[in-house]
């Protein structure tokens, strides 16, 4: 009876075009000429072979340990993280920061943390799945706005301002599956006409890309110092694993004694977080790989600007609607038998009806490449309705 449920569901999946599995993506990579277009490696930092051998030979000479064995109250709080949160505090020019396991634990454990029944949290509608999830664990009330809707917004805000004892707006800097941004200045502008209002910011895809040292949206807006919760993921463009938040004195105490991701997992291993320490250290050179990649990811939004496509990134993650998952499929099968790893995104990632091909640019990738995509874009991507 359980293993029938179970099919029914997985034939409905597979009927709507929407059942999933895992591929061997070595051996995919590995043909000749296959261009990777569905990696979060956007500075191409990941597959830079002259760091890797550069920083394994450090590792070796310190014989960094491949394992914590233990939650980081007990034993697992080793030097490598106190030298990458002091690396992290000193670049935002904060007092503290705090090193998480991935971001989905920082996102499903800090918002629980940090409200109560006395707390709205007002949450851009596309936020990612581990801001929702960490809605749900909370206590407070919840309201998802409209994505980028900053007038219901106003509204939610004033008919809810004097109820509630705080409101933290959530939202994500680039937005992971439309790649377009938040008006972080709109944002703090609004947070400044009321006394009792939080801005909780996940930096997830604007780290490592943008701002004069790479740390992010916030950075290059000039308003680190507005982002009441700012948080940060090493595990795309700073090509390692875990995630942060830049914090003060006092929420520093409170999450490590309240977040429950962080209590109960085991600690990063220590030749990670040193791998994390010794991209931050060079991080805020990487002025020619962010520049590479703006000029790529303009050339994309220019052939989606000149094609029947809605305009909506303004980043280095470029979606293509197509609408059907099952089309969606189909195009992204024939881009691959093209040379182009390109995947299929369907719900429940996205709405119903907008599924899309999600092309996600690394700064590696040559103009020729592009170009190629472009062409191949133009002769299989129908006009989107």
């Amino acid at each position: 009876m359980f293993l029938d449920k179970i099919n029914q569901e997985l034939d409905i999946l597979k009927e709507k075009g929407n059942f999933r599995e895992l591929r061997d993506i070595d051996s995919i990579l590995s043909k000749p000429g296959m261009v990777n277009l569905s990696s979060n490696d956007y500075l191409s930092l990941g597959s830079d072979e002259l760091l890797r051998r550069e920083f394994l030979e450090y590792a070796l000479e310190n014989n960094l340990r491949l394992t914590s064995s233990s939650s980081r109250l007990l034993t697992g709080n080793t030097n490598e993280y106190i030298e990458l949160e002091n690396k992290l505090a000193s670049l935002y020019g904060s007092e503290k920061a705090i090193v998480f396991g991935s971001g989905f634990h920082a996102n499903e454990g800090i918002l629980p943390a940090v409200s109560n029944e006395k707390t709205l949290i007002l949450a851009d509608k596309l936020s990612h799945a581990s801001l929702i999830d960490g809605l749900r664990l909370s206590s407070a009330k919840n309201i998802r706005y409209r994505h980028n809707d900053y007038d219901q917004l106003n509204r939610l805000i004033a008919e809810n301002s004097s109820l509630y004892e705080k409101i933290i707006i959530v939202t994500e800097s680039i937005f992971s599956m439309d790649g377009d941004e938040v008006d972080l200045e709109r944002l703090v502008e609004i947070k400044k006409s009321y006394n009792n209002i939080l801005i909780y910011l996940d930096e997830a895809h604007g780290v490592g890309v943008r701002g004069k040292n790479g740390l992010g949206c916030a950075e290059e807006k000039g308003v680190i110092k507005d982002i009441d919760f700012l948080i940060g993921t090493f595990g795309k463009a700073l090509a390692s694993v875990g995630a942060y938040i830049i914090c003060n004195n006092c929420v520093y105490e409170y999450l490590i004694n309240k977040v429950r991701p962080f209590i109960f997992t085991t600690a990063l291993p220590p030749i990670n977080l040193a791998w994390s320490l010794f991209i931050m250290d060079r991080i805020a050179s990487m002025d020619q790989r962010r520049e590479r990649l703006k000029k790529i990811s303009q050339k994309m939004h220019s052939y989606i600007e000149s094609a029947s496509q809605p305009v909506i990134s303004s980043s280095h993650i470029i979606p293509v609607m197509i609408g059907e998952s099952s089309k969606a499929c189909s195009i992204a099968e024939q881009l691959q038998k093209l040379g182009f790893w390109v995947m299929a995104v369907r719900p429940p990632t996205v709405s119903e009806g907008k599924a899309r091909l999600r092309i996600s640019l690394c700064a590696d990738m040559e103009e020729k490449q592009i170009d190629s995509l472009i062409r191949a874009l133009k002769q299989l991507v129908p006009p989107y309705e």
